[in-house]
C-alpha cells in the first residue's frame, strides 16, 4: 500500500476549536499514553508536512499533518499524551476535549505492546465515546525481546474495533496502520458499552441515561454523559456545556433523574468517592480480562532492572547523575570552543564590507557605528557564543530523554522536592532550564497542581541557561581551572559544582515559597518508567536543532540587535564629557562594591537583561573605555584586563554567584508573564533570585574581608 505525505487542507488548531473533514479528507485524532511512540508514528507518516498550533484558549501545542493512501486523504492531529480522559493537567484536558468534541472522524489510539494492560484503560474510556477507533499496538520489537506476544485478532475481537501492530521506527509497518484506518467509517458513538459496572451502578444509570439522551439528542453518547454527571467531573462538564451551548444538568428532567440516581446509589452504600473508585476499578478489571486473552509472556527486562539498580539506587543514583552532568558540561565546553572561534572570525570578516556598503549608501558615520559596531556586533557575539554550546547541549540532553533516562532523574529528585513541598516533576523542568529558562518555564505545564506549577515557574531561573554558560566558563577557567590540557576538564568540574549550587538554591527558594506565599501540601504523582531504548541519533539531532536550538537562538537574536543599539548609544553619547555609560557605572559603584563587584559589572548585568550572552562583552567594552563592543585576543589578555581593573578571585566568585542568581532575561520574563497571566508573579520571579544573589554576594564579600 503506497503512502504519500501531504498537507492539503491543513487547518490551524489554534484558529478553530473543532476540526471537521473537508470532502474526502478524514480527520484522525492520534491519542495515547506518553512514551508509546505516538509522535514517532506521526512523524513517520506525515514527514515534513506538519504544522503546530496552540489549542484555542490554551498554551498547549497540537501538531497536525497529512498523508494519503489509495483510498483517502488523512489529516492526523497529534494530541498531547494522556493516561486517562479524567484530565489532571492542561495537556490532558486538551487531549480529552479533542477526542470528545474536536470533530475528528476517528481516533487512533497508540499503545505500548510491552504494557498493553495499562494502555487499555485509555482505549476503553475512548470506546465509551467513539465507535470509530483503531487500536495501534506499537513497539512490538521491544515487547518481543522481553518475551511478550500480542494476539491482535483476539484483541480486536475483545474490543470490537480493528487492532494493528506496528514498529513506528520501521517504515515497513506503517502500511498496516494505514490499512487499519482505511477500514474505519465515521461512527460517532460506540455500538455497545465496552465496560459494565456493578449492578447497583448500572441500575442507577439506566433512568439517568434515558433522560440525558432525550436532552442531548445524539450530540454525544448518553451513557457516557450520564456517567460524567454521576462522577461530577466539573472540568469536563464545563467543556460539555461549552460544546453544546447549554447546561445539560440544568434540564429539569435530567436534574430529577440525577437526584433519583444518587438516592439509589446512596441506598446501595455509594458515596461520590466510592463511585469514582468503582468506575475506575471496572475499567482496570476489564483491561486485565482482555489482556488475559490477548497477551502472552511478559515480565520486566532483566537489562532494564540492572540499569535501574544503578540509575535509581540511593547509593549510586546521584553519583551517576553528577557524572553524566559533568560529562555533558565537558563535551559542551570542549566541543564549543573551535566552532565559536570560527563563527566569530566569520562574523568579524563581514564588518568591513558592511561598513563599506553603508558608506556607499550615504549613511552618516554615527549610523554606521550604531548599525555595525552596535547592533551587528552584539548580534554576532550572541550567535557565535550561544549557537555552538546549544548545538551540543540540546542534542545531548535530548539523547538522554530519548534513551529513557530523564524519568529516572525525576524519580531520584522526587524525595528532595517533596521535602520542599513541591512536585518531583519539577526536576524535569529544572533540566529543561539548563538549555533555556524560557523553555523550562513552558515545560512547567506538565505539573498538574497549579500551586506546584507556579513554584516550578518562579524557581526555574536558578538553573543556569546556555546564555550564562560562556561567562561562567570563562570566569572559572581564568581564575580557578588553570591552563593546559586539563583546563576544560577542570572548568567542567567547577561548572558542575556551580550547577549544584543552583539546584540547592532551587530547593531553598522552593521551600521558602512553600512556607510563605505558596503554602500547601505536596501532591503525589505517578511517573512511568519507560524501557531503556537506543536513541535515534539522527532524528534527535534534527529535532533538537530545529525545535530547540534554532528556536531559542532566534528569540535571543531578536533582542540582541536592539540591545546593541542601546549599548552603542550609552557608550557614545556624552554629557559633560563623560559617556552615559560612565555616569551609570559611577552611580552603581557603591552598590556593586557592597556586593564585591563594581559599577561596571552591575551595569553590565542590567544592560544584559535582553540577553545574558552580552554581559561579559559589556564589561570588556567599559574597561577599555571604547564606544564599541570589544573582543580580546585570548583568555590571558582578558584576565590581564580584569586584574588591572581590580578583579580578584573573590570578584570572580561574586560574579559567578550573581550570574547564577539574578533576574531572568527578557525572554524568560515575558514567558513567565504569559504562562502565569500575572504581573505580580512575574515581578516575584525577578525579585526572588535577585535578592538571593545580592545576599549571597554580600556574604561572600563580608567573609572575604574578615579572612584577609
Amino acid at each position: 500500500m503506497g503512502l504519500t505525505p501531504g498537507s492539503a487542507g491543513l487547518g490551524a488548531v489554534g484558529a478553530e476549536r473543532y476540526i471537521t473533514g473537508d470532502g474526502g479528507e478524514f480527520v484522525v485524532a492520534l491519542a495515547g499514553n506518553p512514551n508509546v511512540g505516538k509522535s514517532t508514528l506521526f512523524n513517520a507518516l506525515t514527514g515534513m508536512n506538519q504544522h503546530t498550533g496552540n489549542w484555542a484558549g490554551k498554551t498547549v501545542a497540537c501538531a497536525r499533518g497529512g498523508f494519503s493512501t489509495a483510498r483517502r486523504h488523512y489529516r492526523l492531529v497529534d494530541i498531547p499524551g494522556c493516561y486517562s480522559l479524567l484530565a489532571h493537567s492542561t495537556e490532558e484536558e486538551v487531549a480529552r476535549d479533542f477526542i470528545c468534541f474536536g470533530g475528528a472522524d476517528a481516533v487512533a489510539v497508540v499503545c505500548d505492546a510491552g504494557c498493553l494492560e495499562r494502555n487499555l484503560n485509555l482505549v476503553l474510556q475512548i470506546l465509551e465515546i467513539r465507535g470509530s477507533v483503531l487500536v495501534c499496538v506499537n513497539l512490538l520489537d521491544e515487547a518481543g525481546r522481553r518475551g511478550i506476544r500480542v494476539d491482535l485478532d483476539a484483541l480486536s475481537a475483545a474490543l470490537g474495533v480493528p487492532a494493528v501492530g506496528t514498529v513506528a521506527r520501521n517504515g515497513k509497518t506503517l502500511s498496516a496502520f494505514a490499512g487499519g484506518l482505511d477500514t474505519l467509517k465515521r461512527a460517532p458513538a460506540a455500538s455497545a458499552p465496552p465496560v459494565r459496572y456493578a449492578p447497583a451502578v448500572e441500575a442507577a444509570l439506566g433512568p439517568l441515561e434515558a433522560a440525558v439522551g432525550a436532552e442531548l439528542g445524539g450530540a454525544v453518547p448518553a451513557r457516557w454523559a450520564a456517567l460524567r454527571l454521576l462522577e461530577g467531573d466539573g472540568a469536563l462538564l464545563r467543556s460539555l456545556k461549552d460544546y453544546l451551548g447549554r447546561d445539560v444538568a440544568a434540564d429539569p428532567a435530567v436534574a430529577a433523574a440525577l437526584s433519583g440516581a444518587w438516592d439509589a446509589l446512596a441506598q446501595a452504600g455509594y458515596t461520590p468517592d466510592t463511585l469514582r473508585d468503582e468506575i475506575a476499578t471496572a475499567v482496570v478489571h476489564r483491561a486485565e480480562e482482555i489482556c488475559r486473552g490477548a497477551v502472552r509472556g511478559g515480565g520486566s527486562s532483566d537489562r532494564d532492572r540492572r540499569l535501574d539498580r544503578i540509575f535509581t539506587s540511593r547509593v549510586t543514583g546521584f553519583p551517576v547523575m553528577l557524572l553524566l552532568l559533568g560529562g555533558i558540561m565537558w563535551l559542551t565546553i570542549q566541543g564549543a570552543n573551535y566552532p565559536s572561534a570560527l563563527l566569530s572570525d566569520a562574523f568579524s570578516s563581514l564588518e568591513a564590507p558592511l561598513t563599506r556598503l553603508l558608506a556607499a549608501l550615504g549613511a552618516p558615520a554615527w549610523l554606521q557605528g550604531a548599525l555595525v559596531q552596535g547592533a551587528y556586533r552584539v548580534l554576532a557575539w550572541v550567535v557565535s557564543v550561544m549557537l555552538p554550546p546549544m548545538a551540543i547541549f540540546f542534542p545531548l540532553f535530548t539523547l538522554l530523554e530519548d534513551a529513557g533516562y530523564l524519568p529516572r532523574v525525576a524519580y531520584n529528585l522526587d524525595r528532595p522536592f517533596h521535602r520542599c513541598r513541591a512536585c518531583g516533576k519539577q526536576s524535569l523542568t529544572l533540566c529543561m532550564g539548563f538549555g533555556c529558562n524560557a523553555a523550562g518555564v513552558v515545560g512547567c505545564r506538565i505539573i498538574d497542581s497549579p500551586r506546584e506549577r507556579l513554584l516550578a515557574v518562579l524557581t526555574n531561573n536558578f538553573a543556569p541557561c546556555n546564555g550564562r554558560f560562556p561567562a561562567l566558563i570563562v570566569m572559572l577557567t581564568l581564575f580557578f581551572a588553570g591552563s593546559g590540557a586539563l583546563s576544560s576538564l577542570g572548568a567542567a568540574g567547577l561548572l558542575t559544582g556551580v550547577i549544584l549550587i543552583g539546584v540547592a538554591a532551587t530547593f531553598l527558594a522552593t521551600r521558602l515559597l512553600s512556607a510563605t506565599v505558596l503554602r500547601g501540601v505536596p501532591s503525589s504523582f505517578t511517573i512511568e518508567m519507560p524501557p531503556y531504548r537506543a536513541p535515534q541519533v539522527g532524528r534527535v539531532i534534527v529535532r533538537s536543532i530545529f525545535d530547540r536550538t534554532l528556536f531559542v537562538l532566534g528569540r535571543a537574536a531578536a533582542v540582541a540587535a536592539p540591545a546593541g543599539l542601546l549599548l552603542w548609544g550609552l557608550a557614545n553619547l556624552q554629557v559633560g564629557g563623560i559617556s552615559l555609560m560612565g555616569r551609570c557605572t559611577v552611580f552603581l559603584d557603591p552598590v556593586g562594591r557592597l556586593m564585591g563587584l563594581d559599577g561596571v559589572i552591575l551595569l553590565a548585568f542590567l544592560l544584559g537583561f535582553p540577553a545574558n550572552e552580552i554581559v561579559l562583552p559589556i564589561i570588556v567594552m567599559a574597561y577599555v573605555s571604547g564606544g564599541t563592543l570589544k573582543e580580546l585576543g585570548g583568555l590571558a589578555e582578558m584576565k590581564a584586563l580584569l586584574v588591572a581593573n581590580g578583579w580578584t578571585a573573590q570578584t570572580a566568585v561574586c560574579f559567578v554567584l550573581f550570574s547564577l542568581m539574578h533576574w531572568p532575561c527578557s525572554t524568560t520574563l515575558l514567558t513567565i508573564r504569559r504562562e502565569t497571566g500575572s504581573a505580580k508573579w512575574t515581578a516575584l520571579a525577578a525579585a526572588l533570585p535577585t535578592a538571593m544573589g545580592f545576599i549571597a554576594c554580600v556574604l561572600v564579600h563580608w567573609a572575604a574581608g574578615i579572612l584577609q
